[in-house]
């Protein structure tokens, strides 16, 4: 016999799991990477590295046992106040790395932005410029935040080979996470010149769908996997949960695309919540 369909509490909390997962995944990347910069700059004498890794740490976990973040989704920030902060997340690896990172300062009179989508972006970006760097031959990167109106407009340059592709694992997963924003994000490449990530926010919340679950005709069984997907468990712990086989599971997640109307698993996921 099948569990059952995990309540929706469990599934509200699995989801929140996921994303503190993905937000901490983020921000000790930035900060390793920051350490990394300190430690190796040539520039540094190895006291002054030792002293400058320590305040980063510190701040690192300062920054990661704040609670101010928690009430991000009721509150708005100031779209400039929101770029400052990006900065400062950057700081370390405009300061002490190899890395030259410019900044085109967002309209100071812009409209202000959910704190959920300024949080959002800051660990976009904070990713997009860690999927860059990672290519061979990147010096400068440029970060550029301007708003429509109705839209966060964002755009990271590099002065790379000018080869990256949406299919690099760091881009897919950044793609996913603007997706279940209901966002948008291209990657041009023009070989010799760099690569350019253009990602648009929605500023509001989707309008409520008229479609209801019932509307997309889904078996016991596809509801379950629903449930599931919804949560961020991937198709092997789903097999395990409903003992079944991986392949079924693969096979009900296409069912569920093609009568849900989504195009990716994030997407997928956005729409059950």
């Amino acid at each position: 016999m099948s569990s059952p369909i995990p309540s929706q509490d469990s599934r509200v909390a699995a989801a929140e799991r996921t994303k503190i997962i993905a937000d901490l995944t983020d921000a000790h990347a930035t900060t390793l990477e920051s350490l990394l910069a300190v430690l190796r700059s040539g520039s540094t004498s190895d006291q002054a590295a030792r002293h400058v890794a320590t305040d980063v740490a510190a701040a690192a976990m300062v920054a990661l046992r704040a609670v101010s973040d928690l009430d991000r989704s009721l509150t708005e920030e100031p779209v400039a106040r929101a770029f400052e902060r990006l900065r400062d997340d950057l700081r370390p690896l405009v300061r002490f790395g190899d890395l030259d990172v410019q900044f085109i300062e967002p309209p100071v009179n812009g409209r202000a932005l959910p704190g959920e989508v300024a949080h959002e972006a800051r660990a976009i970006v904070r990713g997009a410029v860690l999927a860059l760097v990672e290519q061979s031959g990147v010096a400068k990167v440029r970060v550029q935040w301007d708003c429509d109106g109705s839209n966060l407009l964002i755009r990271i340059r590099d002065d790379g080979p000018g080869d990256l592709t949406p299919e690099v694992p760091s881009v897919r997963q950044l793609s996913a996470r603007v997706v279940a924003l209901n966002g948008d994000l291209q990657v041009q490449a023009t070989p010799g010149w760099g690569s350019e990530m253009a990602v648009s926010l929605p500023l509001d919340p989707p309008a409520a769908s008229v479609v209801t679950e019932a509307a997309w005709g889904l078996s016991p069984r596809e509801r379950e996997v629903l449930a599931l997907v919804a949560s961020g468990a991937r198709n092997k712990a789903i097999a395990a949960e409903l003992l079944i086989s991986e392949n079924t599971v693969k096979f009900h997640v296409a069912n569920l695309l093609r009568k849900v109307g989504a195009s990716t698993r994030a997407e997928l996921a956005s729409l059950a919540h």
